[in-house]
């Protein structure tokens, strides 16, 4: 019953040091970005200093979308620390026609200078101005992006918008100032415009807009204290729909809600209305005080990531918001958690601001754990809290790579600070969040964050000031050594657990999958045990304890799943669990498979011992707990360590397992259809039929699809529910020739659905056909927005077929596309789509090809993570490629 215990102890002990041999960096050398330095040596290419403190904004910006620059007058009250004659500050592409510096009535001409990449300014004078309070006053002028990075345009169905997108240090090039999250300032904004625009910002705008020489001027009230990156400027023909959240205990006004949206998407807000009112009065409950700005929009675009939490005036991609209760399960889950998140922000990063960029960590790991929490607390039905597992796991594989960095990092530089918005940040920060949150209970995590925000209301604070208000809560100073072991330093515990009736020894070590030594690591672990209806909480800071917990049967070493940390079992072990996983609560089974997926790629679990857990959790109530083991098999038939045996049986190992529930579900393609169902059943079945299509028994699926598809395509919207888009236009196109694909390409391209088009573009980019990634790589439509061409060589890579082909031509554009306005954007994603080759071959190739090209970029860290998975990939393939293929062959 011990020995696969004593194996995984002794294998963790000896396992060779692979990776560190084969030149990846391990976490002392971790990866940093090169940085071009001026001549001049005292440029700062971080932080400013404090001589210079901005103490208020006034922004008098004239904005017309359909232009290709807008122009812009600002003014920035400071106090000088000292008497100087240079000033740094930040401004990035920005051509700046005066800059005067007024003291005391006396204007001094001031001269610009941008002196690198990232936006740093030496501003000088022709006269030292003295210690005390300015005037910088700045008239210039700037180019709109296409891209979402600073003051941006789009033209939606013949219609020109722009919005802004400042985080982290992209406010600079909208107008000068001191683009740092600790500087909080009041900021007066005065947007001119073509009469008959829409303009948004920050604060509330009184009235209608009076016109001054031929443009509308709309003043905003002045803000509350800001940091530059939460500024927000939108103008253009939005549609707006406007409503309030009523007055409660907390608040004693209505507060004004306002969805705006581009046209096409009017008539289609009203979910987000209703959605928004809800969670704002949730997280007002959570918080314990009202909503911290006059008003509220929800702002929509179509080429935005995600979304964003500025002030009183949160902008999100439009499918996040453009969404109705016949809207797919998971996009209503979407929905909820996003909307939450960025709401909540405006307590946890707006109100309260970290004082620099190593503590953005902190704002997003809060925001996604309570994006997760208000979001089920608004709909629970949904399952949002499940989503919020599945991404800690998740970010989990990130955090086993030797590549990496921790949570919370230095970040001396600007080149840096976009590094910091990762899997790490939100996966990882906020599954820890979590686990505090779940150790501590839930009234006292609560009322740490009130004293936390009370504290420092309006103003900046640090990491180690949240900890210290949850550790006095508490009572217990060991939390705030225990947070920072988790914060502080990368990887994932993994913790080996040997259960003797009460007595439970637990050993801890770094998780790394097979072939790769673990480095020396030990964290102080908030550690929660449940055996029965017994559940324990200990403080684990030792690298062997032993813990006592009586009750019946085996022990479940993290219980809710909340733990940010895997675990290994005796064999016996394992086997109580596996028997009885199907009465796990869905969290707890989700831990399960994702420690059991973790054994595998270890070297040490079984396929058979997946392909079982599988069959315990198929009719599992939770549909993130049923589908778990098959995503996990899928995971590694996807990788390529599966023969074509292998596959075969995998395929009828489906079938055993999902037709039964097809039989029970059932299954139509029309829009609708089980519309009035709980969303659980809905998402249930969604999973049924994604598993069984590619089998032989998913033959009718297939057939029923593609003729909904067809008939969807020729103008019945009511023929497919938007369930079933991806798979609908993937077979419909694997059954089509190019000519299909560019027919679909081009009804894309004329409709601005945010649903349809995204998924029709990605569809056509996905068939595998090299001419048609040829096609689509090279197409010049005005049509086509930046951000979408860079979307086709993610697709194109996706599938084995053209994967090689989006490889070389990644290789050949790579300079060009580093260069363009959306550079770090694609510097980014790039790595993702390198990441999915498998082999040591492949690691090595990648590295020689791209690590030069990306050095410097915010790509630099994810091309190390992507390098060492395929690397990682590889050896387990080498090591143990045939035995996972023989045991698929065995799924029964």
């Amino acid at each position: 019953m011990l020995c696969r215990f004593i194996v995984f102890v002794v294998l963790i002990a000896t396992l060779p040091g692979a990776l560190r041999a084969q030149g990846l960096p391990g976490p002392e050398t971790e990866p940093m970005a090169e940085i071009t330095v001026s001549s001049d040596r005292h440029m700062p290419l971080g932080k400013l200093d404090r001589s210079v403190v901005p103490r208020a904004y006034r922004l008098d910006l004239t904005i017309d979308p359909a232009a290709p620059r807008f122009s812009g007058h600002v003014e920035i009250d400071v106090d000088l620390a000292e008497p100087t004659d240079v000033i740094y500050l930040h401004g990035r592409d920005l051509a700046v026609s005066r800059a005067v510096a007024r003291v005391s009535g006396h204007a001094v001409e001031g001269h610009w200078r941008q002196s690198d990449a990232t936006g740093i300014v030496r501003l000088s004078f022709d006269e030292s101005l003295p210690q005390g309070s300015a005037t910088l006053a700045f008239d210039y002028d700037a180019a709109f992006a296409d891209s979402p990075t600073g003051m941006f345009h789009v033209e939606v169905d013949h219609q020109w918008y722009s919005w802004t997108q400042f985080q982290s240090i992209d406010a600079r090039a909208a107008f000068p100032g001191f683009d740092e999250p600790g500087f909080k300032t009041p900021f007066t904004v005065t947007l001119r415009t073509p009469p008959g625009l829409t303009a948004i910002s920050n604060g509330a705008e009184p009235g209608e807009p009076p016109v001054e020489d031929g443009l509308a001027v709309h003043r905003f009230a002045p803000t509350l204290r800001l940091p530059t990156y939460l500024v927000a400027m939108m103008v253009g023909p939005f549609a707006s729909l406007e409503g309030q959240v009523p007055p409660n205990a907390l608040r004693l006004e209505p507060l004004p809600v306002r969805i705006d949206s581009t046209q096409q998407n009017a008539g289609r807000l009203a979910f987000a209305m209703e959605g928004t009112q809800k969670i704002v009065g949730l997280l007002e409950n959570y918080f314990g005080g009202p909503f911290p700005f006059s008003k509220l929009d929800q702002v929509t675009t179509p080429v935005l990531p995600g979304a964003m939490e500025n002030a009183g005036a949160s902008l999100y991609r439009d499918d996040i918001l453009i969404v109705d209760g016949n809207s797919p399960v998971v996009q209503q889950r979407d929905f909820g958690m996003i909307v939450a998140h960025e709401l909540g922000h405006q307590w946890f990063g707006d109100l309260v601001t970290p004082a620099w960029w190593d503590d953005i960590w902190l704002n997003e790991a809060f925001a996604n754990w309570i994006g997760y929490r208000m979001g089920d607390a608004w709909r629970p039905d949904l399952g949002i809290r499940g989503d919020a597992l599945s991404e800690g796991f998740q970010a989990m594989e990130t955090d086993a790579l030797l590549a990496g960095r921790p949570v919370h990092q230095d970040i001396p530089t600007n080149a840096q600070i976009d590094s910091a918005f990762d899997a790490i940040t939100y996966g990882k920060g906020g599954h820890i969040v979590g686990m505090i949150a779940a150790w501590l209970g839930e009234d006292k995590f609560r009322e740490g964050v009130r004293r936390y925000i009370a504290a420092h209301r309006f103003g900046s604070a640090t990491s180690e000031d949240f900890f210290t208000a949850l550790a006095d809560v508490a009572g217990d100073p060991r939390l705030v050594p225990a947070m920072r072991s988790f914060v502080d330093q990368q990887g994932v515990p993994l913790l080996a657990v040997r259960q003797q009736g009460d007595k439970v020894s637990i050993t801890q070590l770094r998780y790394t999958t097979a072939g790769v030594a673990p480095p020396d690591t030990q964290w102080v672990i908030p550690l929660c045990l449940r055996r029965g209806a017994n559940r324990r909480c200990f403080i684990m800071d030792k690298r062997t304890q032993a813990f006592t917990i009586d009750g019946e049967g085996p022990v479940f070493p993290n219980p809710g799943g909340t733990g940010y940390y895997r675990f290994e079992l005796t064999e016996r072990h394992w086997d109580q669990l596996l028997a009885y996983a199907d009465d796990l609560p869905g969290g707890e089974a989700q831990a399960l498979v994702d420690s059991l997926w973790a054994s595998i790629r270890a070297g040490r679990g079984t396929i058979g011992e997946m392909g079982r857990l599988a069959r315990k959790l198929i009719r599992h109530p939770d549909p993130h707990a049923a589908d778990a083991p098959d995503k996990a098999l899928s995971h590694m038939v996807r990788e390529g360590m599966v023969g074509s045996q292998g596959r075969r049986f995998f395929r009828m190992f489906r079938e055993h397992l999902y037709v039964p529930l097809l039989k029970k579900y059932g299954f139509d393609p029309r829009a609708g259809v089980y519309a009035q169902e709980q969303p659980a059943r809905t998402q249930r079945r969604v999973q049924i039929v994604s598993a069984l299509l590619g089998t032989g028994r998913g033959r009718n699926l297939r057939k029923q699809i593609g003729e909904a598809t067809v008939a969807y395509l020729a103008g019945d919207k009511s023929a497919l529910d938007p369930a079933w888009l991806d798979h609908a236009l993937d077979l419909y196109l694997f059954e089509r020739d190019e000519d299909a694909a560019r027919q679909l390409a081009e009804k894309a391209l004329e409709s601005e659905d945010p649903v349809f088009r995204p998924a029709a573009l990605a569809a056509a980019a996905r068939t595998g056909d090299q001419d048609m990634a040829e096609w689509l790589l090279s197409l010049d439509d005005p049509r086509l927005r930046e951000s979408e061409k860079r979307e086709f060589l993610d697709s194109i890579m996706a599938r084995k077929s053209t994967r090689e082909f989006g490889y070389d031509w990644a290789l050949s554009h790579v300079d060009e596309l580093l260069a363009s306005s959306d550079g770090q954007f694609f510097a980014a994603r790039l790595p993702q789509a390198l990441g999915r080759f498998c082999s040591v071959a492949w690691a090595n190739r990648i590295a020689r090809d791209f690590t030069d090209k990306l050095a410097g970029t915010p790509g630099a860290l994810e091309l190390y993570r992507a390098i060492e998975r395929v690397r990682n990939c590889g050896l387990l393939d080498e090591m143990m490629g045939s035995q996972i293929d023989a045991e698929f062959t065995k799924l029964r």
